[in-house]
């Protein structure tokens, strides 16, 4: 499924339903939107069938859905915002549990934008609160408008002017994604070809037990392997390794051939799997024999990695903005003149095919 644009807001206001059978989520998601004056909240629900007549009457631009409802579930509710509605961003509100997971893979699958974990129940409201306010208002403003600069951002390294240009075979495939992902990987990686010999290594915002799942619908769909990486294993040709939730995934040489390693430290960009991390692990085994891919996601999660390993001769393919669902990571790189070519989703794997 080709990922549709980023949807321009008028007057730089962001209007949301919030849509969940709890009183007490519907109060605090709507309060944790309440102070910010690009988001107005101009209604909630309390299962499916309410939604789709609230957003018949009040036209909103972001709907925040919950999974599990009485008389019409998310998923339901989902399809008919789909079929009806296909401009309405839907951000999924799911448990950090194997079914909720489970069901948040297969709405995203489904259409669904994004998506973001619940508070737990042993959350204090004050906590689920703040919570909230520091990662939903982040999730639904990224829908506002264009999220990258007009401006390019200053870089540290002399990355352009220095380049080196590598004139060898490639040895790797590296790829940051982050909202939009889900589909853009099931869009791109069942073009690979059963023979391909590279091994490809991706980091997907998301956090633990959805990566697994992810891996495994993604396997469904792809003649190569594809599983989360574990630690310490070697890089093989042809294995498609996705950074699991929760751990920065690296490369490291060793006498044995180069192997994965996970950690747990700190946050890069807010994120951890950090794509950042990957590629900078990259650069120190592979130079410049890596063709590296930016795609859709918000933020800037990736933009130096690509510097250094722009700089060392890597060949690098940004995602373009009229396929991603939002244009910020793939722009940061586009915008700072650090790939080598921007394309529509669908050209992505014929290039990297080409270069290798």
């Amino acid at each position: 499924m080709m990922p549709q644009p980023i949807l321009q807001m008028p007057n730089s206001v962001i209007k949301v339903l919030v849509v969940d059978d709890s009183v007490v989520i519907r109060k605090i998601v709507s309060e944790a939107l309440a102070d910010d004056p690009h988001v107005q909240v101009v209604g909630t629900a309390s299962n499916g069938a309410i939604a789709l007549q609230r957003i018949r009457q009040l036209s909103p631009d972001v709907v925040t859905l919950d999974v599990e409802m009485p008389e019409m579930d998310g998923i339901e509710t989902l399809r008919h915002i789909r079929n009806e509605f296909p401009d309405i961003h839907v951000i999924m509100f799911s448990t950090l549990t194997e079914r909720g997971a489970s069901i948040t893979i297969d709405a995203l699958a489904l259409g669904a934008r994004d998506y973001l974990t619940k508070p737990s129940n042993s959350a204090s409201l004050e906590l689920a609160l703040k919570t909230l306010k520091r990662d939903l208002l982040v999730k639904v403003k990224q829908f506002l408008s264009s999220v990258v600069p007009a401006n390019p951002i200053k870089l540290e390294s002399s990355a352009l002017s220095q380049r080196k240009y590598y004139k060898g075979p490639r040895k790797a495939v590296v790829i940051g994604v982050s909202t939009g992902g889900p589909n853009a990987l099931s869009a791109i990686l069942p073009e690979f070809p059963a023979g391909f010999h590279l091994p490809v290594l991706i980091v997907q915002h998301m956090p633990p037990l959805f990566t697994r799942l992810l891996a495994e619908r993604l396997q469904t769909l792809t003649s190569l392997p594809i599983r989360e990486a574990v630690d310490g294993e070697l890089v093989k040709p042809g294995e498609i390794l996705i950074a699991p939730g929760g751990h920065h995934l690296q490369v490291r040489k060793t006498t044995e051939g180069v192997i994965t390693e996970l950690n747990q430290g700190q946050h890069e960009n807010s994120c951890r799997p950090a794509v950042d991390v990957l590629f900078r692990s990259a650069v120190q085994v592979w130079g410049g024999a890596v063709v590296a891919v930016v795609l859709t996601g918000m933020g800037q999660d990736g933009l130096r990695g690509v510097e250094l390993l722009r700089h060392e001769g890597a060949y690098v393919i940004a995602q373009d903005e009229q396929s991603s669902i939002v244009w910020g990571m793939p722009g940061y790189v586009a915008r700072s003149g650090l790939a080598d070519t921007v394309l529509p989703l669908s050209q992505v794997v014929p290039e990297i095919l080409r270069i290798v």
